[in-house]
Parts: structure tokens; C-alpha cells; sequence
């Protein structure tokens, strides 16, 4: 018997990028939005029926379809700082387009409905250091997170110093930046995974978006939620989650709320049926 309740998450996450990408076509006249947030919504969903199907791979096929989509066709080949540089650059310039829509869309105002589902699905930098052997973090986590805002704002200035300095050639420098910045943040986030024995050490302390993803993320729609009269209190799921987070508590100021990257480890590990979404 065909059931249909399972296929209403991947419906509404593809009604929610089609009416964004509709919506930016007819006000701002460019059919590009409407092609680039439909394979994106289109991405998502079908990553979501293979999850529903409990398929292993489900996460990564998202992640490689929008990661790869957004790092080679639209930086390398459409010349498209889509780094937190271009976002600087885009509001420098007054223009509210290409890298502004993304972080509007996809860490500013979207954490509010998804909170750092980016992170977990679509994030080009993760989906390398996923594949890395440290998949359950086993040490205690870093007081590092300061890193993060350094690197934030040191984003900030370097761009801001290109319109300050009235540096020629400003474009051809922000593409530079970006086929480097993404070479120096492949090579910072596969050592510090060794280092600290986890994948995701660079998502927790030095990726700088994460200043934009975590207080938007405290406000998310979408939560892994538990059932405190299913819950055994067997510590399965804190155990899996890639990001620390204290998962058996529905309160949004548990420990390390706003890192959920809505992975669904939990969910799956749980004997008891306790999580969902």
C-alpha cells in the first residue's frame, strides 16, 4: 500500500524552494533564481525520499548534488564568490544578488525554518570532511570557538579594504579568493579532524558562517524533538551526533542546541522510537 505520509517531508521542503525560486524570478526578473533554488529544493527532496527509503547514502547524495553544484558551476565556472567573502562583497556593492540571496536564503532567514540543516546537507566543505573516519566524535570538545569570529572578521575587513583602498580588479580578487579560501578551508578542516579525531571540529570552530547559522538557529522550526515517555535515557543518540549536542532535552537552551545539523544520527540509533522531527 502506497503511503503517502512518508513523502510529505520531501514535498514541503521542494513547495518551500519553489515558491523561493518563483518568487525571486518575478520580482527580480531573472530566470536563474528560478533554475538554481528548483535544483536545489528538487536536490533536498530527493535525498529525503532515499532517507525515507533508509537509504545509507541518502545524506551524501544532497550534499554532493548541491555542494558540487554551487563550488564548480557556480565558483569555479560562473566566477561566483559563494564564500562569506562574496556576501561582503555583494552588500559593499549595494546589490542584492547571487551571494546575498544564498546567505539570505540559506543562513540568515532559512535557519529560522531549518535551522543548520545547511550545514548537514548542502554545505560543500562538509561534504568532504564526512567522509572522514570520524564519523562519532570521541573527545571532549574545544574551547576554540573563538576562532570562528576571528576569521569573521577578518572576512569582513579584507573585503571592506578593496572598496576602502579602491583596489583595481576587484572581481578577478574575489574569484582568487574564493578557489584559495576554499583550498585553505579543505586543508584547515582535514587537519583538525585528525587532530581532534572529528569530522566536524571545523563546522564547531573555525568556520566563520556559523556566526550567522547559530543564533538564527535557536529560533528553528524544524527540531529533533524526544518523547520523554519513550526515552530510556541510554545514551545512544549524544553518543552518534556529530555535533555534541545534548539530544535527549526538547529545551532550546540545552547544551550545544544551535550545532543540530538535522544529520537524523539520533534518530536512527534511538531503540526506542523516542526522536523525530
Amino acid at each position: 500500500m502506497f503511503k503517502f505520509k512518508k513523502y510529505v517531508p520531501p514535498l514541503s521542503m521542494w513547495l518551500v524552494f519553489e515558491t523561493i525560486a518563483l518568487t525571486l524570478w518575478l520580482v527580480l526578473d531573472n530566470i536563474f533564481y528560478f533554475f538554481n533554488f528548483s535544483y536545489i529544493g528538487t536536490a533536498i527532496s530527493l535525498g529525503l525520499v532515499l532517507y525515507g527509503q533508509k537509504k545509507q547514502y541518502a545524506r551524501n547524495v544532497v550534499q554532493f548534488a548541491v555542494g558540487l553544484y554551487m563550488l564548480i558551476y557556480l565558483g569555479v565556472l560562473c566566477n561566483e564568490n559563494m564564500q562569506i567573502e562574496g556576501f561582503w562583497y555583494y552588500l559593499f556593492l549595494g546589490v542584492f544578488e547571487s551571494a546575498t540571496i544564498h546567505y539570505a536564503v540559506a543562513k540568515i532567514f532559512g535557519p529560522l525554518m531549518f535551522g543548520r540543516g545547511w550545514c548537514g546537507y548542502a554545505c560543500w566543505t562538509a561534504m568532504i570532511l564526512d567522509l572522514l573516519p570520524f564519523n562519532e566524535p570521541t573527545n571532549p570538545s574545544k574551547h576554540w570557538g573563538i576562532i570562528r569570529y576571528f576569521i569573521f572578521g577578518t572576512s569582513l575587513l579584507f573585503v571592506g579594504l578593496l572598496f576602502i583602498l579602491h583596489i583595481p580588479n576587484k572581481e578577478k580578487i574575489m574569484w582568487w579568493s574564493f578557489i584559495i579560501g576554499n583550498l585553505l578551508y579543505y586543508a584547515v578542516g582535514i587537519a583538525i579532524a585528525y587532530v581532534c579525531k572529528d569530522n566536524r571540529a571545523f563546522c564547531k570552530y573555525i568556520c566563520p558562517i556559523t556566526v550567522f547559522l547559530k543564533p538564527m538557529s535557536y529560533f528553528s522550526l524544524f527540531r529533533i524533538k524526544v518523547d520523554k515517555t519513550k526515552c530510556i535515557s541510554c545514551g545512544k543518540c549524544e553518543k552518534v551526533c556529530p555535533m555534541n549536542v545534548e539530544v535527549p532535552n526538547n529545551s532550546r537552551k540545552k547544551k550545544n542546541s544551535t550545532e543540530c545539523i538535522l544529520c537524523m544520527k539520533c534518530v536512527e540509533e534511538c531503540p526506542k522510537n523516542a526522536l523525530k522531527l
